[in-house]
């Protein structure tokens, strides 16, 4: 406190404070809250990831991913496509749950699709996420190996995948 008292000046006019001005923290990202993006938990069995173009706020147990394209993100995300070729890159735990850090997305290629794809998955993605079917799910696996242009060989090989 003492030595915060010598930047009394400064730290009474910030914004990012919390019950008193002692109580600093970086609110840089709060900003990511408000805009598309998805929402995952820390670890998981399941590898759930959920679209929010509604502004929710989650707490330390969930991480976000904001940028372009959300919804083809997360239609890509929760796609067997994705299943089948990632989830070892996420160390499993003790429970078969795995940890979704930020660190093991950096190292998955994902390709670049455009604002009609975008528009497109979304409709997709909001459709599965007010009604899960199976069915919509293998619609948006099939939307996703259209992107990658798969053979039906490749189809086969991935099939659809659930991870229980």
């Amino acid at each position: 406190k003492k030595h915060l008292d010598e930047y009394w000046d400064k730290i009474e006019k910030r914004a990012d404070q919390g019950d008193t001005p002692y109580n600093l923290r970086n609110c840089a990202y709060l900003d990511d809250f408000f805009k598309p993006k998805i929402v995952y938990p820390n670890m998981t069995k399941f590898l759930p990831f959920v679209y929010d173009d509604k502004a929710f706020l989650t707490n330390q147990k969930c991480f976000i991913i904001t940028g372009n394209a959300m919804a083809f993100l997360t239609a890509f995300f929760n796609s067997s496509l994705f299943k089948y070729c990632f989830r070892e890159y996420f160390p499993e735990l003790l429970g078969g749950t795995r940890e979704l850090s930020k660190i093991f997305f950096d190292k998955i290629p994902v390709i670049q699709v455009d604002k009609k794809a975008e528009i497109k998955f979304k409709t997709a993605v909001l459709d599965i996420q007010s009604e899960y079917t199976e069915s919509k799910a293998r619609e948006i696996d099939s939307m996703i190996f259209d992107l990658y242009n798969l053979t039906a060989e490749e189809r086969d090989a991935i099939g659809y995948i659930t991870i229980k």
